[in-house]
């Protein structure tokens, strides 16, 4: 595809999305300018955090509260946190001994910028700020902090499915896929739902419409950049494609073939919606964000 098509057919985030993300970006800088580190290890922490980013899982967390009627403002310290754990699982996945990535949002990655003992110090010290971060929240704070524990936990789980096995004997290929992704990236979409709700004072029932809805998603992103890992060059994605498939990993296309990756991606995102249904019309800043992820071209 060409570029002049490719950006045809990219879509856009609302005004909205945008101005929420410029929040985030400046709360994340304010935060980790403030964070009692030595400079060494506040360089390469903000050369992970604030290099870009599509700032999903802030985002998800800021709309979920919003939702439920609760402020974004109020949810703002449990959308810091899970993105700063993003942020440290990237950090480690890119190392020499997991996916020895050079390139991450188009600029070297934080081992190859400032060395592996940094990166792996810097990934560590984002993990402890987010929880301190998030436990910050006004509403339900120890539940925030429990819920951003249990998702970076299976987020590991997923990692090491992935990267090192461990599956049941006789486990299908249809299986251990999702294994991988309900844990490696689904995990942290669902807690950002779920930890919105939370800040923004949401019920049970809330809650689990909203669970729904995050698992939904996190399916759904999970494919989309595996489509995207087999459609799209290095330099659109910002960072290197066909990885996975060259290491025999578990992907989408690879189990099920793109076509069927994308129905699959249109019957999430129908999914979705319907999940949606219980909260009614304040709901829709998730819908619009769910349409934009199944869409996206990076």
């Amino acid at each position: 595809m060409s570029p002049t098509a490719l950006t045809a057919v990219t879509p856009s985030l609302s005004d909205l999305d945008v101005r929420l993300i410029a929040d985030v970006d400046e709360a994340l800088a304010r935060f980790l300018d403030h964070a009692d580190l030595p400079d060494n290890l506040r360089d390469a922490a903000r050369h992970a955090v604030l290099a870009g980013g599509k700032r999903m899982r802030p985002l998800l967390v800021l709309h979920s509260a919003n939702a439920v009627g609760g402020s974004y403002l109020d949810a703002m310290p449990a959308a810091i946190g899970i993105e700063l754990i993003h942020a440290f699982s990237l950090v480690h996945d890119d190392l020499p001994a997991l996916d020895n990535d050079a390139m991450r949002r188009g600029l070297p990655t934080v081992h190859i910028a400032y060395g592996e003992a940094m990166a792996i110090l810097a990934g560590d010290v984002l993990m402890s700020l987010a929880f301190e971060c998030a436990a910050a929240s006004p509403r339900e704070p120890l539940r925030v902090v429990k819920e951003l524990a249990h998702s970076t936990t299976r987020m590991i789980d997923g990692q090491v499915f992935d990267t090192l096995g461990g599956f049941a004997p006789g486990d299908s290929a249809e299986s251990k896929l999702h294994r991988i992704h309900e844990r490696k990236t689904g995990a942290l979409i669902v807690s950002s739902c779920r930890m919105g709700g939370l800040a923004g004072g949401a019920t049970e029932a809330q809650l689990a419409a909203l669970s729904h809805w995050g698992h939904c998603m996190g399916l759904m992103f999970q494919i989309v950049d595996d489509i995207l890992d087999e459609t799209q060059s290095a330099e659109h994605v910002g960072k290197a494609v066909g990885k996975d498939r060259d290491a025999g990993k578990l992907t989408f296309p690879g189990v099920y073939g793109l076509e069927v990756s994308r129905a699959k991606v249109a019957d999430l995102d129908r999914e979705a919606k319907a999940a949606l249904d219980p909260l009614g019309d304040r709901a829709h800043h998730l819908n619009d964000l769910a349409h934009f992820l199944a869409t996206r071209t990076k």
